[in-house]
């Protein structure tokens, strides 16, 4: 186990690295990405107001080695509040450490500190290390597609 490592909110001085890990995390997912424009961005949804992104990072020494990001969101279905964690990401070298679960671990408490009647994400379904970890901390899967309709941006 890894245990010098620490999860903690991201701040302005991270969005670099951040975006970084981002590039990888969306490489990995096989998806594309487009860094312009995104610091900025990131940055008013992160620390302007209202905040419209949570953000943990994962920092190993002088490195960051991963992140998580989330929002809240209500259920139609449910009436209720939930928790979509929207990325989570870890370099190679910080999977299979424990620091994933710990996330995760973390992510329920505040769920549950903020009323949210469950957590939802999703995941390619060829990622399969990603879908046995899930499965592992409990949760359970739906199949279901995304669709994205494209908005033309003035």
């Amino acid at each position: 186990m890894i245990s010098d490592y620490i999860i903690r909110p991201v701040n302005k001085n991270d969005l670099d690295s951040l975006l970084i890990l981002m590039q990888e995390h969306a490489d990995y997912e096989q998806a594309a990405f487009n860094p312009a424009n995104k610091k900025e961005k990131l940055e008013t949804a992160l620390f302007g107001q209202p905040v419209k992104l949570n953000c943990w990072v994962v920092e190993q020494g002088e490195n960051l080695n991963g992140f998580v990001s989330f929002t809240f969101d209500f259920s139609t279905w449910d009436a209720a509040d939930f928790m979509y964690m929207d990325c989570l990401y870890l370099r190679p070298n910080a999977r299979g450490h424990g620091i994933g679960t710990t996330i995760i671990e973390k992510l329920h408490k505040i769920a549950k500190e903020k009323n949210c009647i469950n957590i939802q994400w999703q995941t390619p379904d060829f990622n399969e290390s990603a879908i046995r970890f899930y499965h592992k901390n409990n949760a359970v899967s739906k199949n279901k597609m995304r669709f994205a309709l494209k908005v033309d941006q003035v």
